[in-house]
């Protein structure tokens, strides 16, 4: 998707983020286990590059029912389905953490607002992220923003992001994420790994 020669990456600055990837979230989309192998295999190319892989998740702890917008979107599923002990907010079985990954649970959309995932990137010297999420229009989108903001570079895997509504996806891909991301696809980021 890129027509400039993009930067190499350094497998050792660099932490794919696996966003939102949870069994509630993904029984959403038409056909999750697709996704799923496509960013099981992208995590075993970064991991075997040296790259550091770090998992986001949502869930709701009993003290963390949320108030304001969030608390209208979210209402009565913080305490059930949406709680941080349901299976509907565990990571996938397929692409679960390892030892030594990063993991944080999020009571927010973006990956960085409520969790300590800035200061365990910064304490491992990342400073390029991989963003594959669901939904795009969500959690890659305010990523993205938010880590702009912080300074990191950002690269978008196009195809290992999805949305419910594809043409949100589309439009956010090809419109929006490039103006503070570079997007690419898994091929593009699998040549760059090699």
């Amino acid at each position: 998707m890129t027509t400039e020669t993009p930067a190499p990456i350094d497998p050792k600055r660099t932490a794919l983020l696996v966003m939102d990837y949870q069994n509630g979230i993904l029984e959403r989309l038409e056909n999750p286990q697709a996704l799923v192998d496509e960013v099981e295999d992208a995590i075993g190319r970064v991991r075997s590059s040296g790259g550091t892989i770090g998992y986001v998740r949502v869930g709701f702890a009993d003290d963390e029912v949320p108030g304001g917008m969030m608390g209208q979107r979210v209402g009565e599923a913080a305490k059930t389905v949406l709680h941080a002990d349901s299976p509907a907010t565990q990571v996938h079985d397929d692409i679960a953490p390892q030892d030594g990954d990063i993991v944080v649970r999020k009571t927010r959309v973006g990956a960085f607002g409520t969790t300590d995932l800035e200061e365990q990137l910064r304490a491992r010297g990342i400073d390029t992220l991989i963003l594959a999420g669901i939904s795009t229009s969500g959690v890659v989108l305010s990523t993205v923003r938010d880590g702009h903001d912080r300074d990191y570079r950002l690269i978008v895997v196009s195809d290992l992001c999805a949305d419910p509504e594809e043409d949100v996806h589309t439009f956010l891909i090809e419109r929006i994420l490039p103006r503070q991301a570079e997007v690419i696809t898994r091929d593009e980021l699998h040549a760059q790994l090699s």
